[in-house]
């Protein structure tokens, strides 16, 4: 009798361990264009056709690989719009003996396939995801053995698990485990920023394309020129490309910003990753080959996979650790609304103008952006975290739920109280300047303190210390913050709690239902 194999869309990987260990002849893939997952939220546009296309794709090489694939689009009439009711009607017609599934990524998924067995009556077998470093369990384990969650100290074991820049004595690389203080590097001018390889799309894409053009006409974002991977070879080479032209120069630029420079030396590779069509590992490795090789700096190379086998790693663990609770999460108690800027970037703040419009028409931003421009803003202005996550989920190629909403909820809105990040990433208009050129071309003035032309970071980062100095002042890594309070004249902070209040008083707040 059959085994139903059922692949999510963002399990687009040929080593799959479902697919490990069985028999093509015994075994029925399924695969579902969910419209239940196209409108949970109401996902950017590229977002929604980058996944299609590689779904689509991917049960193409599939079957041309000798597997029977059950695969149900969007546009069939027959759709029942849930992955469930496609799951019993796959049943219907296959009469499997049982259902083998990899453990998906999202905590609402589990729940869903937690009740299949009970509800279709066959045996369900949910394997771990090995595409994964580190497991759910062995996280867990980690966790449990420690008073307080530290990325590096998870790193560092990450590191020794793969032997990524390791020696054989096992030590790293130059004797150091993180080389982040070489990785903040202003821009300078006259650098040459390396685009991403560009794909074009093929006739599978582009029929995506005017698919999701017609069904999701009111959908944030533009289709045109949409050049992400959507099959692991195409993947392959955009990794190469990256490694060859801009990881060189990634980790000392990493924190950068530049006016109309979307990509400067990231990879944006990361959808690849997060659907599959890259592993982790993979591209890690091929980062730590470049270095033993000569073509990159150790600081390059390091920054790099930190990213990748650390913080990746750690918020999956995280995630799967903290939830449910962790989605509703919200000890600032902020309960601003989003304001209507972050969809449509009419702002005179360039560095939010910016980062929006690279959002809209890329699905994209780079992680300063996201983390000190609109994340920092958000907190900064006391905006609702559960609204910050929902934009974040909408609006970015890479978004899915375990990897988006600890970055969101405990590194950039610190609503989780501490338990993922030890201090909150809070910034005023200095550090946009030092890390950018958006400050000489914005309207507002960063050397200004309070005021109308005052840029607004400065206000809003004095006075969100201010609201919540009974909570940070006694965090270690905050106490120089509190003595340069301390310092200032009563008049001063006045004037800083002031100027808070008047801007926050001309935000327009976005329409209801943008979410979902």
């Amino acid at each position: 009798m059959t085994i139903l194999i059922p692949i999510l869309g963002d399990q687009l990987s040929h080593g799959l361990a479902s697919l490990h260990d069985i028999a093509r002849a015994d075994a029925v893939i399924v695969m579902v264009e969910v419209a239940e997952e196209t409108t949970y939220v109401r996902h950017h546009k590229r977002k929604i056709a980058l996944i299609l296309s590689a779904m689509r794709h991917f049960a193409d090489e599939l079957r041309a690989d000798g597997w029977v694939v059950d695969y149900i689009r969007l546009d069939d009439p027959e759709n029942s719009g849930s992955f469930t009711g496609e799951i019993a009607r796959a049943i219907k017609r296959h009469q499997p003996k049982s259902i083998r599934i990899v453990e998906p990524g999202e905590w609402r998924v589990a729940k869903m396939i937690k009740d299949w067995a009970k509800h279709f009556g066959l045996p369900v077998d949910v394997l771990p995801d090995d595409r994964f470093i580190c497991s759910i369990l062995e996280f867990q384990t980690w966790a449990q053995a420690r008073g307080d969650l530290v990325m590096e100290f998870f790193y560092r074991d990450m590191r020794r698990k793969t032997g990524l820049l390791m020696t054989a004595d096992g030590k790293p690389e130059s004797d150091q485990w993180n080389l982040d203080k070489d990785n903040r590097a202003p821009p300078r001018r006259g650098l040459d920023y390396p685009a991403p390889l560009p794909i074009v799309p093929d006739a599978m894409t582009r029929d995506v394309m005017a698919l999701v053009a017609d069904r999701f006409p009111g959908h944030f974002g533009r289709l045109d020129g949409f050049a992400l991977p959507v099959t692991a070879t195409e993947a392959r080479r955009a990794l190469h490309h990256f490694i060859r032209t801009a990881l060189p120069a990634f980790g000392t630029y990493q924190d950068a910003m530049v006016t109309g420079q979307d990509w400067l030396y990231h990879s944006w590779l990361s959808p690849a990753i997060n659907l599959g069509l890259l592993t982790p590992l993979a591209v890690a490795q091929a980062a730590a080959d470049a270095y033993a090789a000569g073509d990159i700096p150790l600081n390059a190379a390091e920054g790099f996979i930190r990213q990748i086998i650390g913080w990746r790693e750690y918020v999956r663990g995280y995630y799967w650790m903290e939830m449910p609770e962790v989605a509703t999460a919200n000890v600032l108690e902020a309960t601003r609304a989003l304001p209507e800027f972050y969809w449509t970037g009419h702002t005179d703040m360039l560095c939010m103008a910016e980062a929006v419009r690279n959002t809209r028409d890329n699905a994209y931003a780079h992680h300063i952006q996201r983390l000190m421009i609109l994340g920092n803003f958000a907190m900064l202005a006391g905006v609702d975290p559960g609204d910050v996550a929902d934009w974040f989920l909408v609006v970015y190629a890479d978004a899915y739920e375990w990897v988006e909403l600890p970055n969101v909820i405990g590194m950039s809105q610190h609503a989780d109280g501490g338990r993922l990040a030890t201090k909150p990433y809070a910034g005023g208009g200095a550090y946009i300047n030092r890390m950018s050129d958006h400050c000489g071309r914005c309207r507002y003035d960063v050397k200004q303190k309070t005021g109308p032309d005052a840029c607004p970071f400065n206000a809003l980062y004095w006075d969100f210390l201010a609201r919540h100095e009974r909570r940070f002042r006694r965090n270690r890594r905050m106490v120089q913050m509190y003595a340069n309070w301390d310092r200032m004249a009563p008049e001063m902070r006045a004037a800083y709690r002031a100027s808070a209040a008047a801007f926050l008083a001309t935000l327009k707040p976005a329409a209801k239902g943008w979410a979902r």
